[in-house]
């Protein structure tokens, strides 16, 4: 802190990594809402994908043959569905001088925007980090 000509205390500029640690550390609830929802049901539906795909790698034969093109795409839409959904379920909008709270399509488009980037890094990691480790 340094003191001005008047001896007031001025504010520390704090760094942008300083920042932007602060910021991780106190999100927005509806905002660890909406990432989490789509994220628990991208992990899961994730983990059932890689199980199939794994077990096509190693040579089952299981009924309806190679689709994983379809699980993919099946996957994308339920992760971006469903984390939408909840997050429209579970984060109410803010709060207006009535007091009650109210849901949009805000909030789905809150979980909507969020589920896309999440199922496509679920989807990464586990074909790029956890398949080479069990195949």
């Amino acid at each position: 802190m340094t003191a001005d000509e008047r001896g007031r205390v001025g504010v520390r500029r704090r760094g942008w990594f300083e920042v932007r640690w602060r910021q991780f550390r106190n999100a927005p609830r509806p905002v660890v809402r909406a990432v989490l929802s789509p994220l628990v049901v991208a992990i899961v539906l994730g983990l059932g994908y890689l199980a199939y795909d794994v077990a096509l790698t190693r040579g089952a034969s299981l009924p309806g043959g190679d689709l994983r093109a379809l699980a993919v795409a099946c996957f994308v839409v339920l992760v971006v569905t469903t984390g939408a959904l909840i997050t429209y379920l579970i984060v109410p909008q803010p709060t207006g001088a009535g007091g009650r709270r109210t849901r949009t399509l805000w909030s789905a488009a809150l979980g909507l925007f969020a589920a896309v980037p999440i199922a496509y890094l679920v989807l990464v990691v586990e074909s790029q980090l956890l398949r080479p480790l069990l195949t």
